[in-house]
């Protein structure tokens, strides 16, 4: 099925002709031409759109209109750093949205999934709109996806992830965005939370700011704003189940994506704000005051920031209670779901360890396991053990993703559908490329490697795009169709791919994102050894 784009009417069949061609060649041309005399002058000339809090101008490339860096904002510095966000003031100038803003302040880099920043000014998000046409009626109001970056809530950035092919080709409006990271975004402090104002969530607060941005302003871009699809990938998954369970969020989306994010731990106000004390201090200010808190450097801050970061806190307001009680409970945004999770997770992690460039030593695997599972550990190498496996970093990266991502994911699943429909996947293509350096072993389908299936040459902060083969990019388009058919009517299916049943617990269907095409499968289970890692609970 075909969708209208804004003011065209493009077949699938073509949009995936356009986009093989873009991907498999033209992307370096593009690029060099963008830094171009003649493209900075089409820029300069691209379309322009009033928001409510001013014009701002955006250009045109490859069938989309990209608005980037627009603040939704003010700038989170000096006297309103951990402080809700505030409102941007309004322009009467037309705003230049030609390039992305800055990054959120960080230092960590996750091999190459992100690169350093020392900005506080940083709260800017960027539109992705399918290229409208003179002489074509328009249609109703484009379906709107928000994405939210991963990273562990410490590291990541919107400017990595381009959302022209979910614009393009699934007809929709593409939103992504920056919060606040790291002990800028979720810090507790006795100090600063008793000043009367919502706390210790300064990021979900960011991400709450930045869709009811969208919903004042979408409806200029082409979007609905009354249908909004929240969509994130490892912390921003994360993120998107913390959304799901703010009160503050109510009437803010209608449906959520939750890509290897199905961590459902929160850590209690009481031991945030220990963990503040103890941050203050270090960094120099015992009197534990806010206004030695703010007055510290951001490179101080940064430069303490790893022993003392936290995740998601259930501070009583934005975060009500733990997020694992409220889901079961119910008491979350009723709203449909796609949840999974990626094949080989843990893979990913293993050259990030201290362990000699990725690689576990035969002679340490056992000791390793030992070190992860204490007296679970005996039990843990009877169901992992290295004969199973071709190299021991595969059979470790098994054993501590399986729990973590692939069982953490089912559990969610299996709460969730209680309450809403839910459809779960998981990605599976093992020959999906590595925008990593390489390993000693084969990352499978890794952490964060079904991005590039929706983003187009994904490759982090410092890493190495690659472009997907022919077999990948048919892949490709049916995760596109997925996801944007979901984002416009809450199901995923069209009569463009393979049927993908809502998830039931009594089938534990998942549907398997592989070569040569998607497929449900009821194996998920027993691949990933869910109960007995249930039994361990």
């Amino acid at each position: 099925m075909a969708r209208q784009c804004n003011n065209v009417f493009v077949s699938r069949a073509s949009r995936r002709a356009i986009t093989r061609a873009l991907l498999l060649g033209s992307w370096l041309a593009a690029s060099v031409l963008s830094t171009s005399a003649m493209a900075q002058d089409e820029r300069e000339d691209g379309p322009v759109v009033k928001t409510a809090e001013g014009p701002v101008r955006g250009f045109v490339e490859d069938g989309v209109s990209r608005f980037l860096g627009i603040p939704y904002a003010t700038p989170p510095t000096g006297a309103l750093r951990w402080q809700p966000p505030q409102a941007p003031a309004e322009r009467k100038q037309t705003l230049r949205a030609l390039a992305y803003g800055p990054t959120c302040a960080q230092i960590n880099t996750l091999g190459v999934f992100a690169a350093p920043s020392d900005s506080e000014d940083c709260l800017y998000l960027n539109v992705f709109v399918p290229e409208a046409k003179k002489g074509q009626e328009r249609r109703a109001a484009l379906p709107v996806m928000v994405w939210i970056h991963g990273g562990g809530n410490f590291d990541g950035e919107s400017n990595d992830f381009d959302g022209s092919k979910l614009a393009r080709d699934g007809g929709t409006v593409v939103v992504t965005i920056n919060y606040r990271l790291n002990i800028f975004g979720f810090f507790a402090h006795p100090a600063l939370d008793a000043e009367g104002h919502p706390a210790a969530n300064y990021g979900i607060m960011d991400q709450q700011f930045a869709l009811q941005w969208v919903r004042r302003n979408i409806n200029a871009f082409g979007g609905n704003p009354d249908n909004l699809t929240i969509f994130g990938e490892s912390a921003g998954g994360v993120d998107v189940i913390a959304l799901l369970v703010s009160p503050a969020s109510a009437d803010l989306f209608q449906r959520g994506i939750i890509e290897s994010g199905a961590f459902t731990g929160t850590e209690t106000l009481a031991n945030a704000e220990a963990t503040g004390q103890a941050f203050a201090t270090a960094a120099g200010c015992a009197d534990q005051t806010a206004e030695c808190l703010r007055a510290l450097s951001v490179h101080a801050i940064l430069a303490k920031s790893d022993a003392f970061r936290k995740g998601i806190i259930a501070d009583g307001t934005i975060i009500p209670q733990p997020i694992g009680t409220a889901f079961a409970a119910g008491e979350f945004q009723r709203v449909p779901i796609i949840n999974g999770s990626n094949r080989d997770e843990f893979t990913f992690f293993i050259p990030l360890l201290d362990i000699g460039g990725g690689e576990v030593a035969p002679g340490t695997y056992e000791a390793r396991v030992r070190a992860s599972f204490g007296a679970n550990a005996d039990a843990v190498l009877a169901q992992y053990p290295l004969s199973d496996f071709n190299s021991p970093s595969e059979a470790l990266a098994a054993a501590i993703g399986d729990p973590l991502t692939a069982c953490a994911a089912r559990r969610l699943n299996r709460v969730l559908s209680k309450f809403v429909p839910v459809f779960a996947y998981e990605f599976a293509d093992r020959t999906a490329p590595s925008y990593a350096p390489l390993a000693s072993f084969p990352y499978g389908a890794a952490h964060t490697f079904e991005i590039m299936y929706l983003f187009p040459l994904y490759h982090g902060g410092l890493g190495t795009p690659h472009p997907l083969n022919e077999a990948q990019e048919r892949l490709s388009d049916q995760m596109v169709s997925y996801w944007t058919e979901f984002a416009e009517k809450g199901n995923p299916n069209s009569g463009d791919t393979p049927f993908w049943p809502q998830y039931k617990v009594g089938l534990d269907n998942y549907q398997s994102l592989n070569l040569p095409n998607p497929l449900t499968i009821t194996t998920f289970a027993a691949e990933h050894k869910c109960d007995f890692w249930e039994g361990l609970q």
